[in-house]
């Protein structure tokens, strides 16, 4: 299982595998949203659910702090959250 933190200062939540960069989602953010732009795993990681811990992390870290709405422009983002739907509230204009 990925340690995911949220590295402010370079806009992304990273995910490490035993030390190692194993994904990451880039964002924007805004007053009101935080804008989900990329989403990337590395080849050597994939396959062992580092993007959906990825997803799911950010997500759930938007929700508890609860000020802003999800933007998803990452293909792999939207997507996630298009399986689950409990996330779709999160959504700006859902």
């Amino acid at each position: 299982m990925p340690e995911i933190t949220n590295n402010e200062a370079e806009h992304r939540y990273e995910a490490r595998i035993d030390g190692a960069l194993a994904g990451f989602a880039e964002y924007q953010l805004t007053d009101e949203l935080i804008v989900f732009t990329h989403t990337e795993v590395d080849p050597a990681f994939e396959g062992r659910g580092v993007g959906g811990a990825l997803a799911r992390f950010a997500l759930d870290d938007v929700r508890v702090q609860g000020t802003r709405k999800v933007m998803p422009l990452c293909p792999f983002i939207k997507a996630w959250i298009g399986k689950h739907r409990d996330y779709v509230p999160l959504v700006y204009g859902a």
